[in-house]
């Protein structure tokens, strides 16, 4: 059996179903039941595509859970199918979508 070697992959994906579009920075914001498996069923969707999310925020209130997940790299259509993924989920109560700026950055900077 040959020895393990470290995969060597792109950061970035192509956006192959829309190429010619420009990529953008996106702000997702989710609402949802507080469910154990909830953040890995959400985040799940952008893996099975070998996108890595910039940033990701999670906070449980109650019995919800409030999540943030900051996505560079995306062509508006292709974020857009994404945020429709999310809301498909069970126990996802609401998903927004807006473009993000660098503002949403610097409070997580400030924090550290």
């Amino acid at each position: 059996m040959p020895p393990l070697e470290a995969v060597h992959t792109l950061s970035t994906r192509a956006d192959v179903w829309n190429v010619s579009n420009t990529h953008c920075r996106v702000h997702y914001q989710l609402l949802a039941e507080a469910e154990p498996d909830l953040l890995c069923r959400a985040l799940n969707l952008f893996a099975l595509q070998f996108l890595t999310p910039q940033q990701v925020n999670v906070q449980r209130q109650d019995d919800l859970l409030s999540i943030d997940i900051v996505m560079d790299g995306l062509s508006w259509h292709r974020a857009q199918v994404i945020a429709e993924k999310l809301r498909n989920l069970i126990s996802v109560c609401s998903v927004e979508l807006q473009a993000a700026d660098a503002a949403w950055d610097e409070p997580a900077q400030a924090a550290g």
